[in-house]
C-alpha cells in the first residue's frame, strides 16, 4: 500500500481481479467494526472494477451467491448481520431527480450500507459520502484511490493503513 500526503485519503496498487475482490473484504471488516451506517462512493471508467470491489465488499460481510451490477435495476439490497446493504449503479440515470422519484431517500433511512457506481449521475440528490473510491487504470492493474468524506470515513482508513 502506497501512503499518499493526506491523512484524508489512500492509494492502493491492485494486480488482479482476486486482490480487488480481497481488498473489498478488508475494508468489509473495519466497516463492520465501525458499526455506524456507511457510504461509499464507487468511481471509475466502465470495467475498472467497481462491481469487483463490491463483490468483496458483500462477500465480506456474508452474503453467499452473485453480485451482479445492478445497472438495470438499479440497486440491489442484501439482508446481511450487519444489515441492510444497498448496492446502487446510477449508470442509467439521465437526471438525478429519477432518485427522488425511486425513493432513494427511503433506502438511505434504513440502510446500514450504502454503494453507489456512478454518483456523480446522482449529485444534488446523495448524500456526503463516508468514502469516496476512485478506480483507474494503471500499468500493473488498478490504482485504488481511497479518500475519507468525513470523520468515520478518515477512522476506516486508519484503520486500512494499520493493516
Amino acid at each position: 500500500m502506497t501512503d499518499c500526503d493526506k491523512t484524508s485519503q489512500l492509494s492502493v496498487e491492485l494486480n488482479s481481479e482476486q486482490k480487488m475482490t480481497e481488498f473489498g473484504g478488508k475494508l468489509s471488516n473495519i466497516i463492520s467494526e465501525l458499526g455506524e451506517p456507511f457510504t461509499i462512493f464507487l468511481s471509475g471508467d466502465l470495467g475498472a472494477g467497481k462491481t469487483t470491489l463490491s463483490r468483496g465488499i458483500l462477500n465480506g460481510l456474508g452474503h453467499k451467491g452473485a453480485v451482479k451490477s445492478p445497472t438495470y435495476t438499479l440497486v440491489e439490497p442484501y439482508k446481511l448481520a450487519l444489515g441492510m446493504v444497498y448496492h446502487f449503479d446510477l449508470y442509467r440515470i439521465v437526471d438525478a431527480e429519477e432518485l427522488e422519484y425511486m425513493g432513494f431517500a427511503d433506502y438511505l433511512l434504513e440502510a446500514q450500507l450504502c454503494l453507489i457506481e456512478w454518483p456523480e449521475k446522482g449529485l444534488g440528490f446523495l448524500p456526503q459520502p463516508d468514502l469516496t473510491i476512485k478506480i483507474n487504470s494503471s500499468a500493473t492493474g488498478r490504482c485504488v484511490t481511497l479518500v475519507a468524506g468525513n470523520q468515520c470515513g478518515n477512522a476506516l482508513l486508519k484503520k486500512i493503513k494499520a493493516l
